[in-house]
């Protein structure tokens, strides 16, 4: 497949760690450079038809007419709680155990909403990713062992699907390079079976008398 274009923008939701798929497309195809374009959960999809990027990783759900979308890993929730909070030392809550507490906004950022439950102005549920990239001293993170999961996919435009785009969801998807032939592996013809070894008759280097028969 002929990968050549002048760069792959990749935009990304938070949470999401890019380094092992970024590491293997530049590893294999390193003429061509990669740009990134972080999002939040109102730009994840606009970034795509605004042309921004050609590929986003997006945490469901999403609005997915026109898109081509793959499901890869799904995430556990966490409620984000004051440090001297009475559930604090609980090592698993229910949502049963949430009921009551004040809930601080889902629509601020999650800096911004973590940092209003360490002044005391209510818990938060977040996944764990974002939860581990906002963590404070003053806060802690505990399982909510009954709140839905939120999965992460990789999208992208369906009718501009480029040849660039299918190399890189095939890299993230877990294919090989030796599965992904790239630009830079040259086709190697596979070698012919060797040739069976034919045997030469020995040479004769004498004569030999016929025997008499037998009476």
């Amino acid at each position: 497949m002929p990968v050549d274009a002048e760069r792959l923008t990749i935009a990304f939701i938070a949470g999401v760690t890019l380094t092992k798929w970024t590491t293997a497309w530049q590893e294999r195809h390193p003429r061509i450079p990669l740009a990134f374009v972080p999002t939040d959960a109102a730009a994840q999809v606009a970034v795509l038809h605004r042309r921004d990027a050609d590929v986003s990783f997006v945490r469901l759900p999403i609005a997915g007419d026109g898109l081509s979308v793959i499901p890869l890993y799904s995430e556990a929730a966490v409620v984000v709680l004051p440090k001297d909070h009475p559930l604090a030392d609980a090592s698993g809550l229910t949502l049963d155990d949430l009921a009551a507490e004040d809930r601080v906004s889902a629509a601020l950022a999650a800096a911004d909403a973590v940092e209003l439950v360490a002044a005391g102005g209510g818990i938060v549920l977040l996944p764990q990713s974002i939860a581990r990239a906002n963590t404070r001293k003053d806060v802690v993170a505990r399982p909510v062992v009954d709140a839905a999961e939120t999965r992460i996919a990789i999208a992208w435009l369906a009718d501009r699907t480029t040849p660039e785009i299918e190399e890189f969801v095939g890299i993230v998807r877990g294919r090989t390079a030796n599965s992904s032939r790239s630009p830079q592996e040259p086709v190697v013809a596979p070698k012919p079976p060797p040739k069976p070894a034919v045997r030469k008759p020995k040479p004769i280097t004498g004569r030999t008398r016929p025997r008499k028969p037998r009476r």
